[in-house]
């Protein structure tokens, strides 16, 4: 069973925006730490913003263009991203870590390489 797809990637300009989706099945992400990773080929995987009951994590390399919410009643977390850079092509995947697991919003991002539950990832391209 797919606990977390994502859904909403696509080919962007640089300066666009897009609005990426993770519907959860089978765990209410509402008691759930959730976050959203990415991938770029050739590159190591980077956590780019995490959230929990505590607070938010955003990597400095999407500080104030991207933000990612929840939607408690759908059962699904978002990644807006706004101001797409070349840089920001990737595949993105969403992920959800008992609250247990982790110590902060950082260390499920930054520290933590492993998660509860993995989406299979959606493809950004960000080019002109």
């Amino acid at each position: 069973q797919e606990h977390l797809v994502e859904s909403g990637g696509g080919l962007v300009q640089p300066g666009g925006s897009l609005r990426l989706s993770c519907t959860a099945s089978g765990i209410a992400l509402a008691f759930f730490a959730v976050g959203w990773f990415r991938q770029a080929p050739g590159k190591e995987r980077e956590g780019v913003s995490c959230n929990d009951a505590s607070g938010t994590y955003y990597a400095d390399s999407v500080k104030g263009r991207f933000t990612i919410s929840r939607d408690l009643y759908k059962n699904e977390i978002y990644l807006q991203m706004d101001s797409l850079k070349p840089e920001d092509t990737a595949v993105y995947y969403c992920a959800a870590d008992a609250p247990i697991a982790i110590h902060s919003t950082q260390h499920m991002c930054v520290e933590k390489w492993t998660h509860d539950f993995w989406g299979r990832g959606t493809q950004v391209s960000v080019s002109s």
